[in-house]
């Protein structure tokens, strides 16, 4: 089992991880779990060429779910953390094979921060 550790700027952002997963996979074929114990931040896998895809991402989530809704009743004011982070989930799980994700042309790992900025950790598991 390793632990990733990260760092979020913003109190909204996606960090692509895929190169520092990369790192860590052994030789042969298999399977990395890659889970975060957080509840206000979530794991996905979408496109990492186009950066507007993120930003299209979380306006939309931002949109739906504004962080001062008047019916949330959550004292730090970050429910919209959580839903957000229920909502994207909280593991992906990605085939790899001689070292290397076995990812679509267009696809990386990202983090979802929703209640930054702070450090993350990520569990990678490979079987």
């Amino acid at each position: 089992m390793k632990r990733l550790s990260f760092r979020s700027k913003e109190r909204e952002e996606m960090i692509e991880i895929t190169a520092e997963a990369s790192g860590h996979l052994p030789e042969g074929a298999g399977v990395c779990v890659l889970f975060t114990q957080h509840t206000t931040c979530g794991l996905t896998i979408n496109e990492n060429a186009d950066p507007d895809v993120k930003s299209d991402m979380l306006g939309f989530l931002q949109r739906l779910i504004p962080q001062y809704d008047p019916n949330f009743k959550h004292f730090e004011h970050n429910s919209d953390a959580h839903i957000k982070a229920s909502l994207v989930g909280s593991s992906v799980t990605v085939p790899f094979e001689n070292g290397k994700l076995l990812l679509g042309r267009w696809q990386g790992i990202f983090l979802c921060e929703f209640d930054g900025p702070r450090e993350r950790q990520v569990l990678m598991k490979t079987i």
